[in-house]
């Protein structure tokens, strides 16, 4: 609480001054419950859950811009961006952001360890495929000045390799019986960590031996291990299609005879977040896609795009980047590299000065055109901030929140797009980062990746090896490093229908105070590695959870995403959720989309 006190947004409560940000606001510094932190969903819940309208009195703030942006991740910056680039520069944009930080889901960690600045992201984590990234999207990033050629150094591809450091699976005793760490991955999800051992300690049949299970289990977990396609007794012609539209859990247990409890459960959570859900709910297919239990194949990218493209806080200098080349003094440097060790200023970007302004903690609660919709001339925006309600005006709006928002706070909408968009959802996530003051207990265990299928975080690594812009990824064993953890949270209930899994595990993650998140995380830590080696209260130095409640898009189906993305009067979307995708590669093309629309 003392924390928050010291970081309160605004000098001043008084509408004629909400560009007088203080200055040692800076949330990247900030640990304990992040992402959507506690707050940042509180007014958009009351509207879309209550349906609430009434705000009190609103002060119209004297404020008129070109273009609104409503949200303030990589896709409602790169539409202002976009927007900036295609008119003058001094074209106003306001972009409003309900939390404390800008980026979305590309949220930078800072860590300070022994006096030593340690790294990581909060959500969106690193540059996928960017072979594949169409013009628009290397346009912008030659614009901001990010090289993607920089990674092929940057990254260090020998470190896992060089300290002997495996992706291992952990199993704890309250799930299993044990604490128990076998030397062997049992599924694909490790390999996308560039460089990490995944082989060469265990076979198969070694490491089933060691899994604590009981014997029927263990035989089972084999059996699984050593299946296959060529376990599927249908014609080949027909093989392609079966997989397609057969269910994985079915494949488990009616095609290989799985029913063990364990066995199952280090199957669900084998895919992680390369899905949006369990494998309980993947075909065959989709679960060999993912490399689940028992589809580990070599590679899960081609060797033309290599799993490197990672700045060390993510994708969060994306968004850093797109800010400093619209708002003039907010950091030192000009290429995305030099902004790495870059401290913000936090009090330049709501400053009336500049002709682009992001105003944070505030969360937009209607959006209306100031007539008839085809032949409106404005659009006026209400947000709320802290407890108070503001309206601003603007000749056009670009929607860059989420989609599944969008029918609660534009009025009049039409029917059929109001119903498409109500259609979108999200799956929830949570990326939390541990700041250790050695690695001593990972280099000793040998451990690069855990899987972790009897815990809350299913999956926890050292984090990506990357140096740049004068930053120094950890190098002795005696060095702070950042330990970042991966929770994807299903509902309890195996097969339930995927809305219904997300709406449980949402619900669960937002109720839960920091105390337990540390609890677990401390369980988890001191259950894996040796006590010899390890102490969690010398040795954790801090703890920051990214809960997303809303994480990875997840599509209506059919024409729901066509429909609801449309223009309507002055009002446009951008956002993955009209893709829908989940990548800042996608955020980027539906922002120069919807900048076209307009």
């Amino acid at each position: 609480m003392v924390a928050g006190a010291s970081i309160l947004p605004f000098g001043c409560s008084n509408p004629a001054v909400l560009d007088t940000l203080d200055p040692e606001y800076y949330p990247p510094s900030l640990t304990g419950l992040r992402g959507s932190h506690p707050g940042s969903n509180t007014h958009a819940h009351s509207r879309a859950w209550d349906g609430k309208s009434d705000w009190g009195p609103t002060t119209e703030l004297k404020e008129e811009y070109d273009l609104i942006v409503v949200g303030g991740g990589i896709s409602g910056l790169s539409a202002a961006y976009f927007y900036q680039q295609k008119h003058d520069k001094d074209k106003k944009i306001l972009i409003l952001d309900n939390h404390d930080d800008f980026g979305g889901h590309a949220k930078r960690n800072e860590h300070t360890i022994d006096g030593q600045l340690r790294l990581g992201h909060g959500g969106s984590q690193t540059i996928v495929e960017p072979q594949y990234a169409s013009e628009v999207v290397n346009g912008l990033f030659k614009d901001v000045g990010i090289d993607i050629d920089r990674f092929k150094t940057a990254y260090d591809h020998d470190f896992f390799k060089r300290n002997k450091l495996r992706a291992v699976t952990y199993f704890n005793k309250n799930e299993f019986g044990e604490d128990k760490v076998v030397h062997h991955p049992f599924c694909n999800y490790p390999n996308y960590i560039q460089g990490i051992i995944m082989k060469g300690k265990l076979s198969n049949e070694e490491a089933a031996q060691l899994a604590p299970l009981g014997e029927n289990g263990k035989e089972q977990l084999l059996r699984v291990l050593n299946g296959g396609y060529h376990k599927i007794d249908v014609p080949e012609d027909e093989l392609r299609e079966y997989v397609r539209s057969n269910s994985y859990f079915d494949y488990l247990k009616n095609t290989l005879g799985v029913d063990d409890p364990g066995v199952l459960r280090m199957a669900r959570y084998s895919g992680l977040d390369w899905s949006s859900r369990g494998t309980d709910l993947m075909s065959i297919g989709g679960a060999k896609s993912v490399g689940a239990l028992g589809f580990v194949h070599k590679d899960v990218y081609d060797e033309d795009n290599p799993y490197i493209h990672h700045f060390p806080d993510g994708n969060a200098t994306i968004a850093r980047s797109i800010v400093n080349k619209m708002i003039p003094n907010v950091a030192e440097g000009n290429k995305a590299e030099e902004l790495v060790l870059s401290k913000f200023k936090y009090d330049e970007l709501d400053k009336s000065s500049n002709a682009v302004r992001i105003r944070l903690n505030s969360t937009v609660v209607n959006v209306k055109h100031g007539g008839d919709p085809k032949d409106s001339s404005e659009v006026f925006v209400n947000y709320i901030n802290d407890g108070k309600s503001y309206q601003v005006k603007g000749k056009n709006v670009v929607m860059a929140c989420y989609n599944m928002m969008i029918p609660h706070i534009v009025s009049d909408l039409p029917e059929e797009q109001y119903a498409a968009l109500r259609l979108q959802n999200k799956s929830p996530l949570q990326y939390t980062t541990v700041g250790l003051r050695n690695w001593k207990a990972f280099k000793e265990t040998e451990i690069g990746m855990a899987m972790s299928p009897g815990n809350m975080h299913q999956a926890l690594f050292m984090d990506f090896p990357v140096s740049i812009g004068g930053y120094e990824y950890t190098k002795s064993l005696d060095d702070p490093c950042v330990l970042q953890m991966i929770h994807c949270p299903y509902g309890e209930t195996i097969g339930a229908p995927a809305l219904d899994q997300f709406k449980e595990a949402r619900y669960k993650m937002l109720s839960m105070q920091f105390k337990s998140y540390e609890e677990e995380i401390r369980g988890h830590l001191i259950g894996m590695l040796p006590s010899e080696l390890f102490d969690f209260d010398k040795d954790v130095e801090s703890i920051t959870v990214n809960r997303w409640a809303h994480g990875y898009s997840v599509s209506g189906g059919g024409d729901s995403v066509k429909v609801g993305r449309q223009p309507f009067g002055r009002i446009t979307i951008a956002n993955c959720d009209s893709a829908p995708g989940a990548d800042a590669k996608t955020a980027i093309n539906m922002a120069s989309r919807a900048v076209n629309e307009l």
